[in-house]
């Protein structure tokens, strides 16, 4: 356990990036509530995620993190979240065939609700207020009154990240995650996609794996594996209060775990040594995320895993790397090489979208070419240092939304407005994060089957 280390500890702290909630009575009483309330996860499903993704950073698997900018309240409902459940396993799929390791599946989803500002302010012509900070904080109408931090909406997001949590459980064990289903699925996109030609090759393999699968017997109704699948959630640790209501100790092992979600992450903006968000992720035992931007140096990112992670216990700790598509090549060596000189174990994972927002149109946007830019530029420099590029982590939807430009389907910026509606940064739809793995799944391929023919002909 973390020494000097309480669930409330990190209230002696300095803080950033908290709302000023005017009525302390009823905050107190709504986290009092929480308190009382079930754990919407548990601490042996926590621990089955740092076990697999120990093996990410051994080099033996990889992560797929990805959902929601911010969940919102008024978009709660079983079809949004079955869109993305089958998106993203349909992204699983076709990385898991190119990697040829297993794929971790972490949602950002049923606890996304909080979100870091770079103001206080927002202003609308002559018009200031407060900034939206997620539904779990105020709404996201210009207006004073929907603007003030009410206490009670943090129950509100306990309810729907249960909700939630009940369905894509139900997804993930009741057949719907079939193995099948989700290759006809994505035999469906290769088919009506405009690129469709240049993924047909690797579905054609993938195809040839699962009729191999079924000739010699092994299927969804005899393998358990291939109708069901582990699915686990994440959220940013924001919101420390929530976070400090749902914190339990396990009475099998005496360790404190958040049970807001399977794994939590430190932002870019929130991730001082000596500040609040540090202190209290130093002492659960959930696997954490760790956001990495170029302010970060490689001093401040070891002392920031000896705070995290002093047992450098392998899938503990992710870094979560966020740079920008024209940044990457200046700052990930840095790291790296700082990293495995030490000989920390972490998981390497590639955040290709906040680093590349740009404004068109009056629209904050994300070039779909850019995001893939940064995603090869990871994977190349990995290959060049030796280290395992373990994942990516993107905001995406599974819904037709034009929210990124680029793509097959080629969202124009006069496309934007047509259907942007994200409650925060814009998200790749459906389209955008399939073929974002496809393309992906092409370069591992290509590299491992290289890697085979070096060794084949050595």
């Amino acid at each position: 356990m973390a020494q000097n280390w309480t669930p409330n500890s990190w209230r002696q702290k300095p803080i950033q990036q908290v709302p000023d909630y005017p009525d302390q009575a009823a905050l107190h009483a709504a986290e009092d509530q929480l308190a009382t309330y079930p754990p919407l996860v548990f601490a042996g499903e926590a621990r089955r995620l740092t076990k697999a993704l120990a093996n990410v950073a051994e080099g033996r698997g990889f992560l797929l993190q990805g959902g929601d900018c911010a969940e919102s309240f008024a978009e709660h409902g079983a079809d949004n979240i079955r869109d993305f459940f089958r998106a993203f396993l349909q992204m699983a799929v076709v990385l898991t065939f190119g990697a040829q390791q297993p794929v971790v599946k972490v949602g950002r989803i049923a606890g996304q609700f909080a979100k870091p500002r770079s103001s206080n302010i927002e202003k609308h012509g002559d018009l200031s207020l407060p900034s939206y900070r997620g539904d779990i904080i105020n709404g996201i109408e210009f207006t004073e009154e929907a603007r003030i931090p009410r206490p009670e909406r943090q129950i509100e997001a306990y309810r729907q990240s249960a909700a939630t949590l009940n369905l894509l459980r139900a997804f993930a064990m009741g057949g719907y995650a079939n193995l099948e289903n989700v290759h006809q699925w994505m035999l469906g996109f290769v088919k009506d996609s405009p690129q469709g030609e240049r993924y047909r090759k690797l579905a054609a393999r993938i195809t040839e794996t699962m009729d191999f699968m079924k000739a010699i017997g092994i299927s969804s109704d005899n393998n358990p594996s291939l109708r069901e699948t582990d699915f686990f959630t994440s959220h940013e640790a924001l919101l420390l209060g929530y976070e400090q209501a749902l914190t339990r100790v396990d009475s099998t092992s005496g360790d404190w775990y958040a049970t807001s979600g399977h794994m939590i992450w430190i932002g870019d903006r929130t991730r001082q040594p000596d500040h609040a968000h540090i202190e209290y992720c130093r002492g659960i035992r959930n696997p954490l995320g760790l956001k990495c931007g170029p302010s970060l140096t490689a001093d401040g990112l070891l002392e920031l895993i000896d705070i995290l992670n002093p047992g450098n216990d392998a899938g503990r700790l992710t870094l979560i790397c966020r740079f920008g598509y024209d940044k990457v090549a200046e700052h990930l060596p840095r790291l790296i090489r700082a990293v495995e000189r030490e000989g920390r174990k972490v998981v390497w994972s590639c955040d290709p979208m906040h680093g590349n927002t740009i404004t068109l149109n009056n629209y904050k946007t994300r070039p779909f070419e850019r995001v893939l830019s940064e995603v090869e530029s990871f994977f190349q420099i990995h290959r060049a240092e030796g280290s395992h590029p373990g994942g990516i982590h993107v905001e995406m939807t599974g819904k037709d939304v034009t929210e990124c430009t680029g793509g097959a389907r080629a969202v124009s910026a006069e496309d934007l407005q047509d259907r942007y509606h994200t409650h925060c940064d814009p998200r790749l739809n459906a389209d955008q994060a399939l073929e974002l793995a496809f393309l992906l799944a092409e370069r591992m391929k290509g590299a491992m089957d290289e890697k085979k023919l070096a060794v084949a002909s050595a």
